[in-house]
């Protein structure tokens, strides 16, 4: 299968690799054009344009960073739904708003096109270990015609709805589970250092009885180490998707009030300067309330 990828970060750029692993021929382009090289020995090709990427494929897949990026790459003239044919289908793989997924669907309707959301969750490694899990939605069709480039991208693809928000909306809320989890491990880990309690023994323990998910064994351990850098997830990325997640709440009036607590730590961090560490980096102003180093 003919496909375009667009967006070479560190989620972005394993997925293209797996693509190209699975024997499709693939496009690529990424703002950082030394990101989109590396794949060319692979066998890519590296597009000068998101719309040159997109012409004549029969998907393309966009992994970028928030709505500004996707909006400014897709939607203007010689982007991305400008320069697809007629019956291709893109795969957002995005965490963006539930608002820009409606429009993007309403966009590529309008240019007798398909589109369906299917952000992953998952860290830069799980991605690399083709282990990520993943949210779908849109039309049952569409979904099942690329199910097998999914497929071929995670563990397991989970089919949420037949409206593409609807796989935003899990993946918002998800992202906000995950951040109430890291809040409450930070704040659990500082109050057993305080009682001179060792970090690693108390995340074991918790880890290998009631809270064995891999959330906390992950995060568990990476506030055990205070290893916040080199970040597998921004903190501003995760600001940015509780916003999203307060919005989406916002719009159909649920109120998520843990959600705004979260918000109003990260932004603390933020006014830290740790905008750029791991988003478990919030993990360090509960030990800095309990008077920890």
């Amino acid at each position: 299968m003919k496909i375009a990828f667009i967006g070479l970060g560190n989620m972005g750029s394993p997925l293209a690799a797996h693509l190209i692993a699975a024997g499709h021929e693939l496009n690529v382009w990424n703002r950082s054009l030394e990101k989109a090289e590396r794949h060319k020995s692979a066998g890519a090709t590296v597009a000068k344009t998101p719309g040159d990427a997109v012409k004549n494929v029969e998907i393309a897949i966009t992994m970028l960073a928030d709505d500004h990026a996707v909006e400014s790459l897709v939607l203007p003239s010689g982007g991305v739904i400008d320069s697809m044919a007629k019956g291709a289908t893109h795969i957002s793989m995005s965490t963006i708003s539930v608002d820009l997924s409606r429009r993007l669907a309403d966009e590529h309707t309008k240019h007798g096109q398909r589109y369906i959301a299917a952000p992953v969750f998952g860290r830069p490694d799980a991605a690399a270990a083709g282990k990520l899990f993943i949210a779908a939605a849109g039309e049952k069709d569409v979904v099942e015609h690329c199910r097998p480039v999914l497929e071929s991208l995670g563990q397991k693809v989970f089919v949420l709805g037949d409206k593409p928000e609807m796989a935003n909306v899990v993946k918002l809320s998800g992202n906000f589970l995950i951040a109430s989890v890291i809040e409450s491990l930070g704040e659990a880990i500082a109050l057993a250092r305080k009682y001179d309690i060792d970090p690693h023994a108390y995340v074991d323990f918790l880890t290998n009885s009631l809270f064995s998910a891999p959330v906390y064994k992950t995060y568990g351990g990476i506030i055990a180490d205070q290893k916040y850098t080199p970040a597998g997830f921004k903190l501003r990325l995760g600001l940015k998707d509780v916003r999203l997640a307060l919005q989406a709440g916002e719009g159909v009036d649920t109120p998520l009030p843990i959600a705004s607590l979260i918000r109003d730590h990260m932004l603390t961090a933020v006014s830290h300067g740790m905008e750029d560490m791991d988003w478990s980096s919030t993990a360090k102003l509960a030990a800095k309330n309990a008077g920890l180093e």
